[in-house]
């Protein structure tokens, strides 16, 4: 039976969500499937009615006792962080205290909308269908998105009252979650049946791998290299600043057992305050956690802005690439390059569970297909300040600094890198069987 969980501020939003459980639960009588509903209230004050399942005083009763209804003396936007700190203790208990949820469902403005996305990035696993229905889904939703898996559905008219546009909308956003949440419950179902035969078999190496338009070549054939001749399952992240995240993520929750991190541009951003930067944590995951973990520096000859005319003031006279219509790029100085080299060797060397997993491979060619030589961003001061601060950063470490002198998307560099990993992975699960 699917069980999906309702979020609203309910001191604002009762009727809209009253109405969206209705919806669900019509929906399921139609097609003849049980249903369970749990309604969780996460507005400020307290709210009363028999189809609430947790209410704003049971929320404070057990996670701030100290704390009283109302959040008295709170700001606004003070008392929404204490109700994201509870409401997520809240989804993260019944989540490990229920046999299965399948799916969570919220609408909401744009206060409603960062509680409840909170709630989901922090507690809810990538892969459980969440959904929320918003009036802020057609604008900036990567700080609601972030790297998570939440779906988005512009609300069109606010989340206030209960109008023939908005019934609509919330009508299809609740048949869109009953059908996640089955379709959710059957591959529940079928990974279940499946275990005993998947015990039997040899498991999968799951690798993640870093990768930028700049970078494709190599990593496309990294990963039909993998594929091909070792058994593995590849996961393949974009390197927009939430690529980065989303891997680290999937480390952090054990579901990858190796990375191939080719592309860091995501530092450069960071650095130059460019678009797609990650954040200042990055990298730290992974080494943490000791797996193997080869490093390179793809597409870490550029930083990424808007159109052309938005690109900051102080970089104007700076070599920029007209990469299309929405990106235009900006070539990393000298300067910028060995930053990027001193975050890496800062990580490494603060965050390294165990070196021995670690490389850092340097395709002194060039490091993304226009950094070769006389391509629009060729820079050989760039490129060698960022190799020399690695090598003279991490020389003495147990992490060996491969110089390679091809480039990152020459075919034979993508083939060695990925037999390279391949190789550390047999190390680590011997080492682990020995334990």
């Amino acid at each position: 039976m699917p069980h999906i969980l309702l979020l609203g501020t309910l001191d604002t939003k009762l009727d809209e969500l009253l109405y969206l459980r209705s919806q669900l639960t019509t929906t399921a009588a139609r097609l003849s499937t049980p249903l369970e509903i749990t309604l969780i209230d996460c507005g400020r004050q307290p709210t009363t009615h028999e189809e609430i399942n947790i209410t704003h005083k049971d929320l404070l009763a057990k996670y701030a006792p100290d704390r009283e209804p109302g959040l008295p003396g709170l700001s606004r936007g003070d008392a929404i962080n204490v109700l994201i700190t509870l409401v997520t203790k809240c989804v993260a208990d019944i989540l490990r205290s229920t046999s299965e949820i399948h799916g969570i469902l919220g609408a909401g403005g744009s206060g409603g909308t960062s509680l409840i996305s909170a709630v989901m990035r922090d507690a809810a696993p990538i892969g459980l269908p969440k959904f929320i229905v918003s009036t802020v889904a057609s604008g900036d939703t990567g700080p609601v998105v972030g790297e998570c898996d939440i779906s988005l559905m512009y609300s069109v008219v606010d989340v206030a009252g209960t109008n023939r546009l908005l019934k609509e909308v919330l009508g299809n956003a609740a048949g869109a979650v009953f059908g996640m949440a089955v379709a959710y419950e059957e591959r529940l179902r079928e990974s279940r049946s499946d275990a005993e035969k998947k015990n039997m078999e040899k498991k999968k190496t799951q690798i993640g791998v870093t990768m930028f338009g700049v970078t494709t070549p190599c990593v496309d054939r990294v990963r039909r290299h993998l594929e091909e001749n070792y058994p593995v399952e590849v996961y393949v992240f974009h390197a927009t600043g939430h690529g980065g995240k989303a891997m680290e993520r999937l480390v952090s929750e054990g579901r990858l057992d190796a990375i191939l991190d080719i592309t860091t541009t995501e530092i450069c951003d960071l650095i130059a305050g460019g678009n797609m930067a990650c954040e200042p944590s990055r990298l730290e995951v992974s080494l943490r956690r000791g797996i193997p973990n080869i490093i390179s520096v793809g597409a870490t000859d550029m930083v990424n802005f808007g159109p052309l005319d938005s690109v900051p003031e102080q970089y104007r006279d700076r070599k920029l690439h007209v990469h299309n219509p929405t990106v235009t790029l900006m070539r990393t100085s000298a300067d910028e390059c060995r930053k990027v080299g001193e975050f890496v060797v800062d990580k490494v060397d603060r965050f390294a569970a165990d070196q021995s997993m670690v490389e850092v491979w340097i395709p002194t060619g060039g490091v993304s297909i226009i950094a070769t030589p006389g391509a629009p961003f060729a820079d050989p001061e760039a490129d060698a300040a960022l190799a020399d601060t690695l090598r003279s950063g991490l020389e003495g470490s147990k992490v060996p600094v491969v110089s390679d002198n091809r480039a990152i998307n020459d075919e034979g560099f993508a083939v060695d890198i990925a037999d390279r990993l391949m190789e550390l992975v047999a190390r680590y699960s011997h080492h682990s069987a020995a334990q």
